[in-house]
């Protein structure tokens, strides 16, 4: 390897950008012929984008083939940098080169999210009156970060991961493309697959770790003799996965996204929080997030224990576990694992309870058994003329009519009267749940509210000889 293309000249990521939409990796859903980018590209749109997605995955690098696709003006600008008054002058000296010469600018404008409401607003005249194309490009949700009338101006574009697969493409590229190590660098399969496993997803950073190997692997090399100071050896080089760990300053996690690892950790995450574990989910979430695993798969699998192992024993678990998620899409990682650690220890240590799923698993039992009778007549729809003559909604009882909200009336089909799906356990709200319930039971069906709480169909409990409904997790 030549030293000088290891580290006198722009990084590897920089270095390997494509140049071309042949050689962009991943994204196949927004680069069909036809589609509202390649027309951009190839010069026969004129629709301004904005480029949503996590890092990685090729936004900066779209707007640049764009800059070099079009033939007209480019100009970039960058969020962390730029105010108001550059924008201005931007948008001052397309609108002069468009009246002079009649040249289109494309303006882009990277992490468009960190641009305050007055600078956003700042570029809806020339958007809207086609001054400039805009190419924004977003970690954040642009529904939450970009001004509403700015982005009902553009065409959004939803950015997804990288795959394995692609993150392997862009590996092999760098290794045997003149801009990058030309052959003369090769990766064991171990070394490999930690790379994929540490991008997770982010090609930057996988040719920034790739990099990062590569040249700990240069200096050993030339310490010992076996390459000379500009980089060349006597073979092709190898890089494992020790060197890696090393540049890095990280262990390589084990765990595989797509096997064995990802379906035990996830296993065992889980229930450690059904288990009231909050240290052993707290370090399983560390190694998902270590390991690349998609947050939003941990996100959403917190949510569903919130409902299948917490309930009604802390109704407040299922919104802590939705925030969290909506946290993540807000702020993005590594912020964002904060809210995830959060939602972790809350549902560990919160009381826990069954009773909602096997309520629902009971009540989609007789749906699916054809236990499922016509809406009695008094609580059919009776908005409509002739509703009264057809007899729907007559006879129904108002409940706020009555002292306390409640009145004896039927809800359930014929054959359903006095089903009781949910049995409230003992932990938590639920302790206070269940006297509520038999209150509502008492009223609502005019029997005593003394007594077990009885199953579905009438049952003491479930019943004998059935198994409640398995975990989901």
């Amino acid at each position: 390897m030549h030293s000088a293309e290891v580290a006198g000249l722009a990084p590897l990521a920089a270095r390997l950008r494509p140049r071309h939409l042949d050689e962009v990796v991943g994204q196949r859903h927004l680069l069909g012929a036809g589609s509202p980018l390649r027309r951009l590209v190839e010069g026969g749109g004129t629709t301004s984008v904005i480029l949503w997605g996590p890092p990685g995955t090729g936004k900066t690098t779209l707007a640049h083939i764009v800059s070099r696709a079009t033939g007209r003006r480019f100009r970039e600008l960058s969020a962390v940098t730029a105010g108001v008054k550059d924008v201005r002058a931007v948008i001052d000296e397309a609108r002069a080169a468009r009246s002079t010469a009649g040249a289109r600018t494309v303006l882009f404008i990277d992490e468009v999210h960190r641009f305050t409401r007055t600078q956003q607003d700042a570029l809806l005249p020339s958007v809207e009156l086609g001054w400039v194309t805009l190419v924004a490009a977003t970690t954040e949700n642009p529904f939450f970060s970009v001004v509403s009338p700015l982005l009902s101006r553009s065409l959004l574009l939803t950015l997804e991961p990288l795959t394995d697969d692609d993150i392997r493409g862009v590996l092999d590229r760098a290794l045997r493309d003149p801009r990058g190590y030309a052959g003369r660098l090769a990766l064991t399969d171990e070394a490999r697959a930690h790379v994929v496993r540490f991008a997770g997803g982010d090609a930057r950073r996988a040719l920034t770790v790739l990099e990062a190997g590569a040249e700990a692997l240069l200096a050993d090399l030339t310490a010992t003799g076996e390459a000379d100071g500009s980089g060349h050896g006597r073979a092709v080089a190898r890089l494992d996965v020790d060197v890696l760990e090393q540049a890095v300053n990280r262990a390589a996690v084990r765990y595989d996204r797509s096997g064995d690892q990802h379906y035990d950790v996830i296993s065992a995450f889980i229930k450690s929080m059904r288990g009231g574990d909050a240290d052993a989910a707290l370090h399983y979430l560390a190694r998902m997030l270590e390991a690349g695993e998609d947050p939003r798969f941990i996100a959403r699998r917190m949510i569903i224990l919130a409902s299948e192992d917490v309930g009604m024993a802390d109704p407040g678990a299922l919104g802590v576990a939705v925030a969290a998620g909506q946290a993540l899409d807000l702020v993005g990682l590594p912020e964002a694992r904060l809210a995830l650690a959060q939602a972790v220890i809350h549902l560990a240590l919160a009381p826990k309870s069954n009773a909602v799923i096997r309520a629902i698993e009971a009540a989609t039992a007789d749906v699916r058994a054809g236990r499922a009778g016509p809406v009695p007549a008094h609580l059919r729809d009776a908005h409509y003329q002739g509703a009264t003559r057809a007899g729907s909604g007559v006879g129904y009882r108002y409940p706020h009519d009555a002292p306390g909200g409640v009145v004896r009336q039927q809800y359930p089909p014929d054959g359903l009267t006095g089903t009781d799906y949910y049995l409230p356990g003992g932990n938590g709200f639920e302790r206070r749940a269940t006297e509520r319930l038999r209150e509502l039971r008492a009223v609502v069906r005019g029997t005593p509210s003394t007594g077990p709480e009885t199953g579905a169909h009438g049952e003491s409990d479930m019943t004998p000889g059935t198994a409640p409904p398995g975990p989901v997790g």
